[in-house]
């Protein structure tokens, strides 16, 4: 039950979560850390064109307010309040980015190296450290009392919006508490932002920054569209096509929701038909709805990169057809498919075999991706493999191209390893221990790696024969030879023979020269 004292087992559940979490905060990979901060960008760029667009907007009603008058006057009112309220949250979210990344810019000014922003100690302290529920609540009282002054000037015009309003700024119940994946009761400041990354913190607080002018977006297309009627006339001089997305950037496999309409004032005029492309690709019915002045995707978002959308949306008027053309890019990028925990010491590779290697760069389709380093061969697509050569270290130089053209590029460096020490096995054992006579006769001599990732097999190729009293003897291939058998005939139960100087090579890689072989002791019983 929310708001029930926990019990010990709870206390200590929760902590090892929390410890969790942390874990895998700190070993965030690279790659992940990178394809936050390119969703970042993307967000911030989206931004950027939806406050212009927002800016036009205002403008074109301030324009009908002053010339036409009437129920105008009341759209600018509404639109001026809307305006102010969202630059205020707005502007108070960016004061909380320009904190938590103050130390961060004075080693990355422009905050684009995104692998380096692992730790996100900046806001943890600010939210929560203890003493700090005052920051805590004014930021839930921001977010509650930006969707309350909404809803109460824009909602109360068109009621139809206040759901879509609540699911932008939602924050939980009553008590600001979510439900945790063991359906446990969370606040929702802390499952949202609590021990992760900065970068993904920063791509978060963009998002709802993104929410914001999505918001101010939604009220002042309706103000316009509301009171402006449809020219009589549809045609590509009175309007063009928009791209309206509820976010930036898609990642892999979501459904692409966003809709291509009228660019002008939003006409209430259903296209008569459609003739599209994704990609190339026709749309199907089955593809989109038609909406009001324009259709409403809902189509899988497709892979990482740049998507684009052309064609015409036919309209009738009067009888005669106007073709609105629509040419539109929307962005994908990569969804991290699981939390990815980096043993830093561990970068290692063999000398002597094919290493597996995955090179692959969020948000960048694995043709535009470059890796270069000695022995680097790629197999396909992601999938490469690495076969060292000399030297203890090795650089694989990784570069790829971003669907807006810019060129990324990052460098990892692999210890090398020789092959370990190969262990003596005889009849499935090894070091020393006892069998009968008869068992030593008709069984041959092996070498394994143990405790080695790679499946290699090893071929034996010769071994030292030593018994007691009797001169030493090398054997060639993996058996006792007649002469090794017979002097085993004269050894009695419970003396010990000894087979060494094992020499083994790898068949795939013959030249390659192994450490010598631990030798094996057998006592006949």
């Amino acid at each position: 039950m929310a708001g029930a004292k926990e019990t010990p087992r709870q206390k200590l559940i929760s902590l090892m979560y929390l410890v969790f979490i942390t874990m895998l905060a700190l070993n965030v990979s690279k790659e992940v850390l990178d394809g936050f901060g390119q969703m970042f960008v993307k967000i911030s760029d989206a931004n950027e064109r939806i406050s212009e667009s927002n800016n036009l907007l205002l403008e074109n009603i301030s324009v009908n307010a002053t010339e036409k008058g009437g129920k105008w006057i009341g759209h600018k009112r509404t639109a001026d309040e809307i305006q102010k309220e969202s630059d205020t949250f707005f502007d108070e979210i960016e004061k909380i980015k320009a904190s938590i990344t103050e130390k961060q810019k004075e080693k990355d000014p422009e905050l684009v190296m995104y692998s380096q922003m692992d730790k996100g100690e900046a806001l943890d302290v600010i939210w929560f450290k203890e003493g700090s529920d005052e920051a805590k609540n004014k930021f839930l009282e921001m977010i509650q009392n930006y969707k309350g002054r909404v809803i109460q000037v824009f909602g109360s015009q068109y009621p139809e919006y206040i759901e879509m309003v609540e699911a932008r700024f939602f924050t939980g119940d009553m008590n600001n508490n979510v439900k945790n994946r063991d359906n446990i009761d969370e606040p929702w400041l802390d499952s949202s932002f609590k021990g992760f990354p900065l970068i993904s913190s920063l791509a978060k607080l963009t998002m709802m920054q993104n929410d914001i002018r999505q918001t101010e977006h939604d009220v002042l297309t309706t103000l316009m569209g509301k009171e402006l009627k449809m020219s009589s006339k549809v045609n590509s001089n009175n309007y063009t096509s928009l791209l309206l997305t509820e976010k930036g950037a898609y990642y892999q496999g979501e459904t692409f929701d966003g809709s291509v309409i009228l660019g002008r004032k939003g006409g209430a005029q259903n296209p008569n038909s459609v003739e599209l492309k994704i990609d190339g690709r026709e749309l199907t019915d089955d593809d989109f709805d038609l909406i009001p002045g324009g259709i409403k995707l809902k189509v899988s978002a497709g892979n990482p990169g740049d998507h684009t959308i052309e064609g015409d949306l036919v309209f009738l008027d009067e009888g005669e057809e106007s073709r609105i053309n629509v040419k539109q890019i929307y962005s994908v990028i990569s969804k991290p498919n699981s939390a990815v925990i980096s043993a830093d010491k561990m970068n290692v590779v063999y000398r002597g075999v094919q290493n597996p290697i995955t090179i692959s760069i969020p948000g960048i389709q694995d043709s535009k991706v470059r890796a270069s380093a000695p022995g680097l061969k790629r197999v396909r697509g992601s999938k490469y493999n690495l076969f060292p050569g000399k030297g203890r270290e090795v650089k694989i130089n990784v570069s790829g191209t971003l669907p807006d053209g810019n060129n990324v590029s990052s460098v990892s460096s692999f210890r090398i390893k020789d092959i370990p020490k190969p262990a003596g096995y005889f009849r499935g054992q090894s070091g020393s221990f006892t069998i009968p006579k008869s068992s030593l006769e008709r069984g041959a001599v092996e070498a394994r790696l143990e405790d080695f990732d790679f499946d290699l097999p090893l071929k034996v190729q010769s071994f030292r024969f030593r018994a007691p009293g009797q001169p030493s003897m090398v054997i060639s291939g993996n058996k006792l030879n007649s002469k090794a058998i017979n002097t085993l005939s004269r050894i009695k139960n419970g003396q010990t023979v000894i087979i060494s100087d094992i020499k083994v090579i790898i068949p795939s890689n013959p030249s390659y020269k192994l450490k010598q072989t631990s030798p094996i002791s057998i006592t006949i019983n």
